[in-house]
């Protein structure tokens, strides 16, 4: 009973913390820092400015300066694989830059959740981001996306959906970002490989391993679509991508072995071992 008690306790004491205004006061002197530093022409690395709020490892520092670089001009974002939408890439940018946008996740539970703390930590100005539930796939993203009123231009697209990410990417014309952040598979190394779609799927499939795209599949993906890579989270697994031709100088390209550096992505390339010679396309 005590020990429950001090658990939810500390729940919410990280919680509230979240909401204290230092954090947004922070982040704000240091959004108009790296505005001041791009302006004068000076280098800031991507990989130095990671921290965490509410992502679930460092993007919420790593998007803070690609959008200071960008500007927040449009603060729409659609995150599909959102779980509660709490622990996500877009949760900071919602409650302490005022933006708005899109969860999507195949949990009612999830959804629920993410409903309810939205509902009890509200925006001090601005309105509450909108949740569906549902199975996301290629034949339904465009739709599930339209019908909850996001088109055109948007500021960010985050998908991990632990399965068909490459393909629901792949699929997506209804909205145009200026920034995606996906789910990679290290453990497939510099292959370029993409493990073939599955409209069914559910994780974790015929083995925990076997979905999903590479590195290089993913970043050749992103080429076609007009982006380029500028950077991942530290354990290298979080792509993020920028559309070509926003903020070129200041967000340059870099190479898909400069983003997985981690000593847990040598690790990860022994889990492709048992599945090796199953059925792959080309990316």
């Amino acid at each position: 009973m005590i020990k429950n008690f001090l658990k939810d306790k500390f729940l919410i004491t990280k919680i509230r913390s979240r909401f204290n205004p230092s954090v947004q006061i922070s982040q704000r002197q240091l959004f108009h820092y790296y505005q001041d530093r791009i302006s004068n022409k000076e280098n800031v690395k991507i990989a130095d400015t990671g921290f965490r709020v509410f992502s679930q490892f460092e993007e919420d520092g790593k998007l803070l300066f690609l959008f200071a670089a960008i500007g927040m001009d449009n603060k729409v974002f659609v995150e599909i694989g959102s779980d509660d939408g709490v622990n996500s890439n877009s949760a900071n940018l919602y409650f302490n830059f005022g933006w708005h946008g899109l969860f999507i996740d195949g949990n009612p539970k999830s959804i629920k959740r993410g409903r309810k703390f939205y509902d009890k930590y509200p925006h001090p100005w601005f309105y509450k981001p909108k949740f569906v539930c549902s199975k996301v796939n290629r034949e339904n993203v465009n739709k599930l996306i339209e019908d909850a009123g996001f088109k055109g231009e948007i500021g960010l697209l985050s998908i991990d959906v632990d399965g068909n990410d490459y393909w629901i990417w792949d699929a997506i014309s209804v909205v145009s970002p200026k920034v995606v952040i996906i789910e990679t598979h290290v453990e497939f190394g510099l292959n370029n490989i993409v493990v073939p779609y599955d409209p069914d799927y559910s994780y974790p499939g015929k083995h925990p391993v076997y979905h999903g795209a590479s590195p290089v599949a993913m970043t050749k993906l992103a080429k076609r679509k007009g982006y380029r890579l500028v950077g991942a989270n530290e354990l290298g697994f979080n792509f993020i991508f920028v559309k070509n031709g926003i903020a070129d100088e200041a967000i340059p390209e870099v190479s898909v072995e400069s983003v997985l550096s981690h000593p847990s992505v040598a690790e990860c390339y022994k889990d492709f071992e048992p599945i090796r010679d199953w059925k792959y396309l080309e990316g």
